[in-house]
């Protein structure tokens, strides 16, 4: 999320947040910024119209075929990560907060196989516990403020299935001082929280994008190895 984008539509995106937070409702701000876009994707911060770049890669440096096995799309936005696994024979599942985001996924592919609902990360349904032998997770933690981190890590944890695998992609911040957000880059403190809930890291990759060279990003590989979550 938030990678290359005008001063203007960065600045109205930290206002929507601040309110959220403010109102003790964090998340509300996704589905008043889709609906305040019309339908215009530039105003959409996070919106490439394709698959993010680096899960491409991950696709296709694993040479992956999902023929058989169940993955989960954690704020899938419009839809374009999604589309690529089920491009791969994955029956995907994708949600995301915002009802808007998920009626324009269904208008831009409306004959897909994903099935696209509208889903809260911090309140799952329990049907989704360690159900998905693949889960990606882009962008979503860091948009979040630090005082919901560990509820949120515990949240995309505990979706996958035992032995399955978790990717992550988001921006890393080298230090534990709070961040100005969003987003709010995650450390290293608190990406071993997976860990702890039973993930095992099979590989790191930092990589660098957009206007912001001086953030890192990192993609993240785990492995589910226990039913800790």
């Amino acid at each position: 999320m938030f990678e290359k984008q005008p001063e203007g539509l960065q600045q109205r995106v930290k206002q929507l947040a601040t309110q959220a937070i403010e109102e003790s409702n964090p998340t509300a701000w996704f589905d008043i910024l889709y609906s305040q876009s019309q339908g215009d994707v530039t105003q959409i911060p996070w919106a490439k119209l394709t698959c993010h770049p680096y899960l491409q890669d991950w696709l296709k440096t694993h040479n992956l075929e999902g023929e058989g096995c169940s993955a989960l799309v954690i704020g899938c936005g419009l839809g374009d990560d999604a589309e690529a696994l089920a491009a791969r024979g994955f029956q995907v599942t994708a949600f995301d907060i915002s009802p808007t985001a998920i009626d324009w996924c269904q208008q831009r592919f409306p004959d897909s196989s994903v099935n696209y609902v509208v889903a809260d990360l911090l309140a799952l349904p329990s049907q989704w516990h360690q159900a998905f032998d693949l889960v990606v997770e882009i962008r979503n933690i860091q948009a979040l403020p630090l005082s919901l981190r560990s509820t949120v890590i515990a949240s995309v944890a505990s979706v996958i299935a035992v032995a399955g695998t978790l990717l992550v992609i988001n921006r890393l911040r080298e230090t534990e001082v709070e961040p100005d957000g969003p987003p709010w880059p995650l450390s290293n403190s608190e990406l071993a929280q997976f860990t702890e809930l039973g993930l095992q890291e099979v590989s790191r990759i930092l990589f660098y994008e957009g206007e912001r060279v001086d953030i890192p990003q990192v993609r993240l590989e785990y492995q589910k190895i226990s039913t800790n979550s």
